[in-house]
C-alpha cells in the first residue's frame, strides 16, 4: 500500500526581517494595554456620574484614569499605524482598527481580528 501525500503550499508571504512580527506584537501589546484602561475609564465614569451622581465628590486621582487611557491610545495609534503601513493595509481597515480604541471590549475583538488576518496573509 502506497501512502500518498499531499504537498501543501504556503501562500503566505514571507517576513524576512521580521519587521511585520515585531510590528504585530507592539499592536497586540498596545492593544489589550488601551482596551484595560477603557474598561476602567468606563467603570470610573459610570460610578462618577451614575453613582456618586455629583463629581465634586469624585476622588481627585480619577483624573488620572483618563489620562493614561489617553496616553495609551496614542501609542496604540501609533502601534496601528506602524503594522497598517508594514502590511499594507487599506485605509478603512486602518481607520477601523484605530478607531476600536474608543469602544469598550472592541480593541480585544480587533486585536483577535487583525493578529488572524496577518498571521494568514504574512509567515510570522
Amino acid at each position: 500500500m502506497t501512502a500518498t501525500t499531499a504537498a501543501t503550499t504556503d501562500d503566505r508571504k514571507p517576513d524576512p526581517n521580521g519587521k511585520i512580527s515585531g510590528a504585530l506584537k507592539r499592536y497586540r501589546i498596545l492593544a489589550w494595554i488601551t482596551g484595560v484602561w477603557l474598561l476602567v475609564l468606563t467603570a470610573e465614569m459610570i460610578y462618577k456620574y451614575l453613582i456618586l451622581a455629583n463629581s465634586s465628590d469624585a476622588p481627585d486621582w480619577f483624573t488620572y484614569i483618563g489620562q493614561a487611557h489617553g496616553v495609551f491610545y496614542i501609542l496604540y495609534l501609533f502601534m496601528t499605524l506602524d503594522l497598517a503601513i508594514k502590511a499594507r493595509w487599506k485605509a478603512s481597515r486602518t481607520l477601523a482598527t484605530a478607531l476600536a480604541g474608543t469602544i469598550p471590549f472592541l480593541s480585544f475583538w480587533f486585536e483577535h481580528k487583525r493578529t488572524k488576518d496577518v498571521r494568514e496573509e504574512f509567515a510570522v
